[in-house]
């Protein structure tokens, strides 16, 4: 079975073709999607005649959006946006900002933009200024600034150490060949106790405990002890 399939396109069809297009998808997409909504049928030459005529109407339609987003385009570049959210002590957000908060936002303002429009490359989750990507097409760009600001007064400067207060804490950092020195010298220094702690013997060696003397029994005394035993 073919994992792909050639369509005529009988509607327009966001981010695959407009009325009168050939496409190429896949059996599935086709399947479960296109065919069953009349979006699409088999292609032929009587039915893309048919079509000639929406066809030209959706190339019209086009071209009014094209203008309408490139006329959008100049008005973004430099809008300011501003989000009010909660946050803790630190400015961290209870949750983040998202695509459909900031078109939101926008749409309030008068400027048309879609979720899909708004570009993310990070997450946005402090009290911050943030540059936002505004994507209208393959070659319409804006950018424009986000302040995401707090629902009540915030210090947030007290929490952060001054530059002088933290060039004093900061260690002071050792050259290099002080450090090599210094575990030289350490090196050298437990090398002379350890000789200063070891023991010397007169034949240059660690004395040995000496033996405890064996008492022996005298010849005498020997002799006696067995008489004695005998008795």
């Amino acid at each position: 079975m073919p994992t792909n399939v050639k369509l005529l396109l009988t509607e327009n069809v966001e981010a695959l073709g407009i009325v009168g297009d050939v496409v190429n998808v896949r059996t599935g997409y086709a399947r479960n999607f296109l065919l069953p909504r009349n979006l699409a049928t088999q292609p032929s030459e009587e039915k893309i005649k048919a079509l000639a005529a929406k066809r030209a109407e959706a190339e019209k339609m086009l071209a009014e959006q094209r203008k309408q987003r490139e006329q959008l385009s100049e008005k973004l570049q430099g809008v300011e946006v501003h989000l009010t959210r909660s946050c803790n002590d630190q400015g961290i957000l209870y949750g983040a900002i998202t695509q459909q908060e900031i078109a939101t936002e926008l749409n309030k303002m008068g400027h048309s933009v879609k979720p899909r429009d708004v570009r993310l490359t990070q997450s946005i989750k402090r009290i911050d200024s943030y540059d936002i990507h505004i994507k209208l097409d393959s070659d319409l760009d804006a950018m424009l600034k986000l302040w995401v600001v707090s629902d009540r007064p915030l210090d947030l400067k007290k929490d952060q150490p001054s530059e002088a207060a933290a060039s004093e804490n900061a260690p002071t950092a050792e050259p290099a060949e002080a450090k090599a020195e210094g575990k030289k010298k350490g090196r050298k220094d437990e090398g002379d106790e350890a000789k200063a702690e070891k023991p010397k013997s007169g034949f240059g060696g660690p004395d040995k405990p000496a033996k405890a003397a064996e008492s022996k029994p005298a010849k005498g005394e020997g002799k006696e002890g067995k008489k004695a035993k005998a008795k």
